[in-house]
């Protein structure tokens, strides 16, 4: 959502055929104010052409720019709750995270976050390179408790430049159905805007996200979602119309399984066949904003994994190696697809070990080296195809000049597949490979000429100088 050039709009058509007042501490320690990257609205899509893929081939034209990507795709989710052992620091600040989404999840709708903690935090962030984004507290909450915090964050030039207005509204109900009340899409759409209002005047250069709902698919199947009440695109769209002119980022999460509530982890199959929706979802949503706010506005998916919960053990939970894959391709999908912004749920596990985490206690989880390779890949997109779903790459130029590569081998065998880079015979490249004998590794130089070889279940970086 994101710097989402002409052509790759072109592109992504093509494709598609989730108190009381904060009491600030009197002598805080302030971090270092980080950059991020203002979102830039785009033309909307024309019907020009763009090139076909070559049949049966892994084709890359590194002279066809889809324009850049943006920075703050390389997201997760972080808080109070969630805490990032000494031991893995060290591996968090090599990470190449550029965002993370502060306090996560509904921990902030639940608690007052207090000055101290955004201290603590923001030494955090700057230490892990990354920029911030704040969600402040909706449910129980006020205008003037979020206000206070803009304020709080300009007096000591945080630099967050974006925040958001609470957290999944589309499960609020089932709190209020507690207290004999009910919260509905008026309400919510009434509140948000009352809350912008009051952080604008504070700060009119911050950026809004919303409306941060639980759930979001391009499917009208019942079930394809899973709230209380109204289905999901219901709130997307209601939100728009009352909210679309104001909202500077629009927002979902994404967690596509359990299928029910009553069902355990996909099957291989299952979260195989799941990476393809992105290339529906996205295109989707942007075509409701077009539809409902008139304009283009940048998206972002603030919380997303295979499953909410937090299953372990499987050879498809979040802390397995085959989700680490799903991820690659899924975070591939969601580039070319011109997503703006994108937190991974969540950065360190819960309680230390497996979960949704990158980072265990003492240990890095397998989504951990899906960043690590992409932490190379480049920042200009660039026009690349397959014709085989379980085979997907995705190319980007570098600001050094090098050409990188990306292919993911979704299926359980070997792979061997013809490449043609542009009209290049044979290229040489330094070859990095993560599979479940390789930890994003540097495996040295190879020869990319008629065939490339993938192993099973495998992320390959191929970096061409």
């Amino acid at each position: 959502m994101r710097r989402i050039f002409f052509l790759w709009m072109i592109f992504t058509l093509l494709l598609s055929a989730c108190g009381g007042q904060a009491a600030p501490p009197s002598t805080p320690t302030p971090g270092t104010p980080t950059a991020t990257l203002p979102p830039t609205a785009t033309p909307f899509p024309t019907s020009t052409p763009v090139p076909t893929p070559v049949p049966g081939v892994l084709y890359i034209d590194p002279g066809t720019s889809l324009g850049q990507i943006s920075p703050l795709i390389y997201g997760s989710n972080y808080g109070p709750w969630l805490v990032v052992s000494l031991d893995m620091t060290p591996a968090v600040q090599d990470l190449g995270l550029t965002l993370l989404r502060f306090p996560a999840g509904e921990w902030g709708d639940r608690n007052n976050v207090q000055g101290y903690l955004l201290d603590a935090f923001m030494d955090f962030a700057n230490k892990a390179g990354a920029s911030l984004m704040f969600s402040v507290r909706l449910l129980d909450g006020n205008p003037a408790q979020a206000a206070a915090f803009v304020q709080y964050a300009k007096d000591k030039n945080y630099n967050i430049e974006y925040w958001s207005i609470g957290n999944e509204p589309t499960l609020y109900n089932g709190v209020m159905e507690t207290r004999g009340e009910t919260y509905d899409i008026d309400r919510f759409n009434k509140e948000w805007r009352t809350f912008a209002d009051a952080m604008k005047a504070v700060d009119p250069n911050i950026k809004l996200v919303g409306p941060e709902i639980n759930q979001f698919s391009y499917s009208t199947d019942p079930g394809a979602t899973t709230n209380f009440g109204p289905r999901d695109e219901e709130w997307l769209v209601e939100f728009l119309k009352a909210n679309g002119d104001m909202v500077d980022v629009v927002s979902f999460h994404r967690y596509p399984f359990p299928a029910t509530r009553t069902s355990g982890p996909p099957s291989m199959d299952e979260l195989r066949a799941n990476t393809q929706e992105w290339d529906k979802i996205i295109p989707h949503a942007r075509e409701l904003i077009h539809q409902h706010a008139g304009r283009d506005i940048p998206i972002a998916v603030t919380e997303f994994n295979s499953m909410y919960g937090t299953p372990v053990g499987g050879e498809t939970t979040p802390d397995s190696h085959f989700n680490a894959i799903w991820m690659a391709d899924v975070l591939g999908r969601m580039i070319k697809n011109g997503v703006f912004m994108a937190n991974q749920w969540y950065l360190a596990a819960k309680g230390g070990s497996g979960g949704s985490g990158l980072v265990g206690q003492y240990e890095a989880l397998p989504s951990y080296y899906t960043y690590q390779m992409y932490k190379r890949f480049g920042n200009e997109l660039v026009y690349s195809a397959s014709d085989d779903p379980n085979v997907s790459i995705y190319a980007a130029k570098r600001t050094d000049g090098a050409l990188t590569v990306i292919i993911i081998n979704l299926s359980l065998e070997e792979q061997t597949k013809a490449i043609r880079i542009g009209d290049q015979t044979s290229v040489q490249a330094e070859a990095w490979l993560f599979d479940p004998d390789h930890k994003a590794e540097n495996i040295g130089a190879v020869e990319l000429s008629q065939e490339v070889t993938l192993p099973p279940q495998s992320v390959n970086l191929f970096i061409i100088r």
